[in-house]
């Protein structure tokens, strides 16, 4: 899984299951997951403040590795939607489970332009949605550049933004491993920006603003994580 900056959509039409069974399946997903993640990374998360219990929310995520979108929903109280690769539904059962975690359909032969369209639809429906505004997962372990296309998603969309920072996931799964391995894996979560503050805003200044509050909350998670304290 990976931003919207290196992938298209095919329009989000592979909707999520909200029924008894799709519920079930992320109840136990959820727990067998933050039980697997305290254990082996040492997970622990903290909020600069309470997040909206419903309602379109964009979640803007740094990315470390093949873990993110799993250790972000793991943290919130809310089911939140995530993009995977058009290709992963091909096989039905894990088409199910990545349906049933609400993943949003990314084909990336498609446009630019329908990617946002989906996500965009999906804000509108009232889900979270993350996205890792890298594009990538880092190759070092340490933040990449900010791009601005989800900018444009939260305006458009109307909705307030969630800045959150990951670190330890690269050092758990590093992109030239296999298969991850046990470490400390620490999330930071900013405060956040409201819908009508971000309409005042244009793209420019909102992609100025999420970047420093995500290079902060990267700072202090590193400090945390290593026993330093936070500013």
């Amino acid at each position: 899984m990976s931003g919207p900056a290196e992938n298209a959509a095919d329009g989000g039409r592979a909707e999520p299951i909200h029924g008894p069974a799709g519920r079930t399946l992320y109840a136990v997903l959820w727990v067998l997951s933050r039980t697997l993640g305290v254990a082996l990374f040492g997970y622990r998360v903290r909020f600069a403040a309470p997040l909206p219990a419903q309602g379109g929310l964009l979640v803007l995520s740094t990315h470390q590795s093949h873990l993110d979108p799993l250790l972000v929903g793991l943290a919130l109280d809310r089911r939140i939607s995530s993009l995977a690769r058009s290709s992963l539904y091909a096989f039905g059962p894990f088409a199910a489970a990545i349906r049933a975690l609400d993943a949003v359909p990314i084909d990336r032969n498609a446009s630019m332009v329908q990617a946002l369209k989906a996500v965009i639809a999906r804000l509108e429906r009232g889900a979270a949605v993350l996205i890792f505004p890298e594009g990538t997962r880092t190759t070092d372990g340490r933040m990449g550049e900010v791009r601005p296309g989800f900018a444009l998603m939260a305006r458009k969309a109307g909705v307030p933004i969630v800045p959150v920072a990951i670190v330890g996931a690269y050092e758990c799964w590093p992109r030239t491993s296999l298969l991850p391995g046990p470490g400390r894996i620490r999330l930071e979560f900013g405060r956040l920006i409201p819908a009508a503050e971000i309409a005042r805003l244009d793209e420019r200044e909102i992609l100025e603003r999420c970047t420093a509050q995500i290079r902060e909350l990267d700072a202090n998670a590193r400090r945390l994580r290593d026993g330093r304290g936070a500013t």
